[in-house]
């Protein structure tokens, strides 16, 4: 993968990279982006009532390039155009409301959520979808432990092509 102008990351995005000790490597080398739900979505939580549950800290959203603000008509406008909007997790509504309204810019989009992937296929964005483990690839980094499923290349290209075959 190139290295894009920027990246558009979701919560889960972050708090993958951050488990696998990638996030520092990524954020120094690209330029990465999110929305303040999906910052927000981050910080939520706790570590006692969730196994499993990654901190991610104030210190690593430091590391973002930009948190863009989500206002209520960029809000309503996606909604107006991608009838599933309302199926979606606040933070990947805002993010996607967010690309679909800087479709001109230069940018690729990380969320390995699967409603984010059908809403960037159906808005024709399919093709700046990228999984994480590209921008691993792209910043030269190895993730430890190893990437999840859902944050491969391999998984991303086979869930888009099922969307848009049941398109079809």
């Amino acid at each position: 993968m190139d290295k894009p102008e920027a990246v558009l990351v979701d919560a889960n995005a972050i708090i993958e990279a951050v488990r696998t000790g990638c996030w520092a490597a990524i954020t120094g080398q690209l330029r990465v982006e999110t929305v303040e739900e999906c910052r927000g979505e981050t910080l939520r939580g706790s570590p006692a009532s969730h196994p499993g549950y990654v901190t991610v800290t104030p210190d690593d959203l430091a590391r973002l390039h930009r948190v863009h603000a989500v206002d209520d008509i960029v809000r309503a406008r996606f909604k107006l155009i991608y009838s599933g909007a309302d199926g979606m997790d606040p933070g990947e509504q805002d993010l996607l409301a967010h690309a679909h309204a800087s479709a001109q810019d230069a940018w690729v989009l990380c969320s390995p959520d699967k409603a984010s992937v059908r809403a960037a296929v159906k808005l024709g964005l399919g093709d700046r979808l990228r999984a994480l483990d590209s921008l691993v690839d792209a910043v030269g980094v190895r993730p430890s432990p190893s990437l999840l499923r859902q944050y491969t290349t391999a998984w991303l290209t086979s869930f888009r092509t099922k969307v848009i075959l049941e398109g079809l």
